[in-house]
């Protein structure tokens, strides 16, 4: 779990991310296919390294992932790093979101397996 620090630190990296046209338009083409460095500077007036830089930037806020196939890499867009670091911050914004993420931490550990006792056996 993310201490606050941590966890603005995280958002300023996504936020940042963000920040830029071509980034979410690159998020955009992500959200629904997997695609390389070549594929995407197809869909764009700037070149590979300038495409490569951006998805950088993205990688390093958590927000796209990337593999190595052969010559190629593939990104994919990182549903769980975006919704959850988003839904942290809205919760962290909201009025009513901090009470109630504290109510939850109570549920969470009211429902956690309580450690087993040892028995003493005679």
């Amino acid at each position: 779990m993310l201490d606050r620090d941590q966890m603005t630190a995280a958002l300023d990296k996504i936020f940042e991310a963000l920040a830029s046209s071509p980034r979410r338009q690159i998020l955009a083409y992500l959200s629904e296919a997997e695609l390389t460095t070549s594929d995407l500077a197809q869909r764009f007036a700037m070149s590979a390294p300038a495409i490569s830089r951006h998805l950088s930037v993205l990688e390093n806020a958590g927000l796209v992932t990337s593999e190595r196939r052969g010559q190629f890499v593939h990104y994919a867009i990182n549903r769980d790093s975006l919704v959850t670091s988003l839904t942290g911050y809205a919760f962290e914004l909201c009025p009513v979101g901090r009470p109630l993420k504290r109510e939850s931490k109570t549920i969470a550990k009211l429902r956690a397996p309580k450690p087993a006792l040892k028995s003493v056996k005679s």
